[in-house]
């Protein structure tokens, strides 16, 4: 009896420790997460999400779908201002086996470790947290444990340069469109569309659609050299230079004027004729080499044409583009000038269809130069602009706009005849619809001379408030007369008060105990225009920005002299700050460390960043929401 006893007790305390055993074996987790964001290319990140799992314990795959079995691991990443997230979380391929407890259902899960992707593209710079959840179950052999929550928070230093690297892309897209369509218009004059069937026949003759290839990868080598030689010929930092400097400008209007004469047929632009008959020789040599200066002298024969496109096309892409950014123009041009000898040469019997050359080639060259002579104004504005010299104001700017158009589109409908034209007495339908387009947009500037906002054109008409005629006269708003910190309405976009000096601005906003939207703008800046027209123009940010900020314009490219007492060496450039701009671009760089414009920034009064600073966004909600977002961080 008193055996059996003991043999019970001891089988219970065994069973006593066996339980506790399992119990800590229980209560520990077999998972383990550790998290971390990595570069993956230019402006995408992604999160790893690395689950180490204990030998004998596996959790599931984001697909396990087991009717009434173990659950699967599912991930929640918040939505934030900060960043966007690319598609969905991926997950390697997982193991699986038929379970027969469920029906013989299929599991797919993972063992030892795992490793979970999000791709993301970051929206601000400086520091993004990223904040997400991971629910999952631990199951073994026998049993499953409870599900589990994991909370993750990562933050992350953006670089500058992932997010400029959007826009920059963004831009070299709207470069190369440009260039197609230049190159598109090119095939449209006469220099090049009388050459087509006469080069498509010597193809179809000698080698066909393989020497056509040939030949038009030929053509988009040479006009991509001709975009990497602006850049290495003046250089990355100059063409940075370019869009704000006002005499560059100038000269750029001056070369537009001359591609307008030229186009509107006053005289050609044409090269030497021993570079032409160089280059025919070197064409009769055949094989690859003839097949290049083939093209070469197709470039030389069309330069009256396609010059002045060319030429307009390489400074657009300088001023507006990155180092790459002739490059990419002059490979959109070359490519839309190369496809139809390719296309005609794989299919010969299509040349019937290709209208005959007549008067519709010349004037084709002569709107061009009306439209050429039109974006000339815009380098004569931004001369305007930087110098400050008020000659150029935005009512006169829309006034020759206007004169302009109605004079194309008289030329268009026959009405106003150049000389060498010969107009028939009948309107075509082509001509007729493209005037009823031109004279819309002609009516559409008229109430720009009345101060119509003409959002469709912002960004290549001078500001809204750079005018004559002052709509209203408000009076400034004064701080205390301790410091005479002064607000003045003229020289503001949007009829808002501004200043354009930090030190008097921060003074004023500390009197008044709101936030400050630091705006680092530029005269030469297209974005800023735009940005000024289209979305502080917008009723919920004007209101934020008249009623909630202080807003301080600085610009960057402000030709004004500063004081002897006030140049100094930058400590960031080691260069002379010398102007206004340079004072103002020296602040931006050292401070937030980026040169880039539009560029906004919510401090505080004592010039403490407040929130991820934005750049160009065109979206108003968001950028409304962005101003919001700094009221509530200085309450």
């Amino acid at each position: 009896m008193y055996q059996k006893l003991m043999h019970l007790l001891a089988v219970l305390v065994v069973t006593i420790f066996s339980i506790a055993n399992a119990g800590a074996q229980i209560q520990e987790n077999p998972v383990k997460w550790k998290s971390s964001i990595e570069k993956v290319r230019g402006d995408t990140l992604q999160v790893r999400f690395q689950a180490t799992i204990e030998k004998g314990w596996h959790i599931n795959s984001q697909f396990n779908k087991v009717v009434d079995g173990p659950l699967p691991t599912l991930f929640n990443i918040a939505s934030s201002e900060q960043y966007t997230l690319v598609g969905s979380v991926i997950e390697p391929k997982p193991r699986e086996r038929v379970e027969e407890a469920f029906n013989k259902q299929t599991l797919y899960y993972f063992e030892d470790e795992v490793v979970f992707l999000q791709k993301l593209i970051p929206k601000v710079k400086g520091l993004m947290t990223v904040k997400a959840t991971v629910d999952y179950m631990a199951c073994g052999d026998k049993m499953c444990l409870p599900p589990e929550t994991e909370e993750i928070i990562i933050d992350y230093k953006v670089d500058h340069s992932m997010v400029d690297s959007r826009s920059a892309e963004t831009n070299l897209l709207w470069i190369f469109l440009s260039g197609f369509l230049g190159g598109f218009l090119a095939l449209l004059t006469p220099c090049v569309f009388s050459m087509i069937p006469l080069t498509v026949s010597y193809f179809t003759k000698n080698g066909g659609f393989k020497r056509a290839f040939v030949y038009a990868v030929s053509i988009i080598i040479i006009y991509v050299a001709l975009g990497l030689s602006v850049t290495l010929t003046l250089g990355p930092d100059a063409l940075n230079a370019l869009a704000s400097n006002g005499i560059v400008n100038f000269i750029f209007f001056l070369i537009f004027v001359v591609f307008a004469i030229s186009f509107l047929g006053v005289f050609e632009i044409t090269l030497p004729s021993s570079w032409l008959n160089k280059s025919d020789q070197m064409s009769d040599k055949g094989g690859l080499i003839g097949l290049f200066f083939m093209a070469f002298t197709l470039a030389l024969v069309s330069f009256s044409c396609t010059g002045p496109i060319i030429g307009s096309l390489l400074v657009q892409a300088a001023v507006d583009g990155n180092v790459v950014g002739p490059a990419m123009g002059m490979f959109g041009f070359a490519l839309a000038l190369s496809i139809p000898f390719m296309l005609f040469a794989a299919f010969p019997s299509m040349l019937k269809k290709l209208p005959r050359s007549g008067s519709w080639l010349g004037k084709v060259k002569v709107t061009l130069g009306f439209l050429e002579l039109a974006l000339a104004l815009k380098f004569l504005s931004t001369f305007d602009l930087v110098f400050q010299i008020g000659f150029l104001k935005r009512e006169l700017f829309v006034a020759i706009w206007i004169v302009i158009f109605l004079l194309l589109g008289f030329y268009v409908l026959g009405k106003l005849k150049l000389d060498d034209d010969e107009h028939k007495s009948k309107v075509p339908i082509s001509a007729l619809i493209a005037s009823i387009f031109i004279f819309s947009f002609v009516v559409y500037l008229i109430p720009g001379l009345l101060g119509a906002p003409l959002k469709l054109v912002s960004g290549f008409l001078p500001p809204s408030f750079y005018k004559e005629w002052k709509q209203e006269i408000v009076p400034p708003i004064t701080s205390d007369p301790k410091n005479g910190a002064i607000a003045h309405r003229q020289g503001c976009p949007q009829n808002l008060n501004c200043f354009h000096d930090y030190e008097e601005g921060i003074a004023y906003a500390k009197t008044v105990s709101k936030p400050v939207l630091l705006d680092f703008t530029g005269w030469s800046c297209v974005n800023c225009r735009k940005m000024e027209d289209n979305v502080w123009s917008d009723s919920e940010v004007w209101k934020r920005l008249n009623d909630d900020y202080v807003l301080i314009s600085l610009y960057v490219d402000d030709t004004s002299d500063l004081p002897e007492s006030q140049r100094v060496v930058s400590k960031s450039t080691g260069k002379l700050i010398k102007t206004l701009g340079n004072k103002w671009s020296d602040f931006q760089t050292t401070k937030f460390h980026t040169n880039s414009q539009p560029y906004y920034v919510v401090v505080d009064t004592n010039g403490n960043q407040l929130t991820d600073a934005v750049a160009y966004e065109p979206n108003a909600k968001k950028y409304a929401a962005f101003l919001q977002a700094g009221i509530e961080k200085n309450d």
